[in-house]
């Protein structure tokens, strides 16, 4: 069969497909969930150790910046060995360290502690690019859309903890114990359930061809960085993490200081805000990818509609008075369903235009980019907040970043076409060598 009839085939799915969906789906979940606990707990956390807003933005960006330092390593293991395994592995360390959070007697212990969380957040290349093995390029984006439905989602939960039950349950740590324990039994379940595939399974030019096992090289590495679109998702990837972070970790004691709200107030605006955030993943993601079918860019300009419509929604909404709580919160609520527009076309377009098995790699060298931002955002603007107010600070950081986001995306929108071509025909080409090394 050569590479015109494999074209015609429609990719098969692995039977072990939707069951990894559903594992990754529910990791994916209680692990944004611990992490993300961490922005509602700001208040009971930040009493407990005496902290100033800067130190509020040490501990946030610790994580970060280990979890920064550790995304080359993963992406070259996940590349290398078996992606289930090393998930599971992500999942142990997410428990563990967790747990040491919860036991930090003081202010510096918990800054090392709490940094040490960052070493499994910088696992999640191997997990998509694992998913790209079992999904043709026509739908990653929703289903990249729906695994990213637990960001929001375990923020909402993490919130309703952290308002709701952590006086029940005896505090902030004894929380950290319980999501610490949810981990380490999740990597049990990991370990015998995910198994890997072979990469570059699902790629349309290796249909009706067996598929022969390429693992990293650093040549096929070296080929990301010729990719000028890349280098634009890249850029925007930087700026882009700012809004996030700022509004992740400063949001809820912006409510409930300089806005004056209580925690039935926050919850109110918060909760259907959250819930339209989930939303937008699967929909940015769906859009993406509708665009896509006709125009090689379309990943990009759903990226775009995102960005533009969320930086006008919360420009809009901090420029709102305190009083008029239900004006602000639609407003909130229209920020929070279009900022994750871009997030499951970013992951599918660095797909679309790298090799297999380097694509672990190239998403690490991406979110490297992202978190060097995203570690940089919380300590900017904690210290805009002491010097200036926290609604100031999130209002400038959020405007500028997304600004420069605009601007990177309209150059990747030019650029990736070239490069998806460039793609297709080196898997050709790979599609016939490895038709011709079977025959022989």
């Amino acid at each position: 069969m050569d590479v015109t009839e494999a074209k015609d085939i429609k990719p098969k799915m692995n039977r072990g497909a939707k069951t990894t969906v559903v594992v990754f789906f529910i990791f994916m979940l209680l692990h944004q969930t611990d992490k993300l606990l961490i922005g509602p707990l700001q208040t009971p956390i930040m009493d407990t150790f005496k902290m100033t807003y800067t130190q509020w933005g040490l501990i946030n960006s610790g994580a970060l910046i280990v979890g920064t330092l550790f995304y080359p390593l993963w992406g070259w293991l996940s590349d290398k060995y078996n992606r289930g395994k090393l998930l599971a592995l992500a999942s142990l360390i997410w428990g563990s360290t967790t747990w040491l959070s919860a036991l930090a007697p003081n202010f510096k212990t918990f800054l090392v502690t709490r940094s040490s969380t960052g070493i499994d957040d910088s696992s999640y290349p191997g997990m998509y690019s694992l998913i790209s093995d079992l999904y043709s390029p026509k739908v990653r984006g929703k289903v990249y859309g729906i695994l990213q439905l637990t960001q929001p989602i375990g923020y909402l939960i993490g919130m309703v903890v952290a308002l709701m039950l952590t006086e029940a349950v005896g505090g902030w740590k004894n929380i950290f114990i319980i999501t610490g324990s949810l981990g380490i039994i999740l990597a049990v379940v990991i370990f015998f359930t995910v198994k890997d595939v072979p990469r570059g399974s699902s790629e349309t030019e290796l249909q009706g061809v067996e598929v022969q096992q390429h693992k990293f090289n650093w040549k096929s590495l070296s080929q990301i960085f010729k990719k000028k679109s890349l280098w634009m998702v890249y850029a925007q990837g930087f700026a882009g993490v700012f809004p996030w972070n700022v509004i992740t970790y400063y949001i809820f004691g912006y409510l409930g200081t300089e806005r004056g709200y209580s925690d039935s107030q926050t919850l109110m605006i918060m909760a259907p805000a959250i819930l339209l955030m989930a939303a937008g993943y699967p929909a940015g993601g769906w859009l993406g990818d509708k665009i896509f079918k006709k125009n090689k860019g379309g990943r990009l300009i759903a990226s775009e509609i995102g960005v533009v419509l969320g930086m006008i929604g919360l420009f809009l909404a901090m420029n709102t008075p305190n009083e008029n709580i239900l004006v602000f919160g639609i407003l909130l609520c229209l920020t929070a369903f279009f900022m994750p527009f871009a997030s499951p076309n970013i992951i599918s377009t660095m797909y679309d235009v790298t090799l297999p098995e380097v694509r672990s790699s190239a998403q690490s060298v991406e979110s490297l980019i992202e978190t060097a931002g995203a570690w940089t955002a919380p300590i900017l603007a904690g210290v805009l907040a002491d010097a200036t107010s926290v609604g100031f600070s999130i209002k400038l950081i959020c405007t500028a970043a997304w600004s420069l986001c605009v601007v990177f995306l309209l150059i990747a929108i030019f650029f990736i076409p070239k490069d998806i071509n460039s793609l297709h025909k080196e898997l050709e080409a790979r599609a016939l060598e490895d038709a011709k090394a079977i025959r022989n």
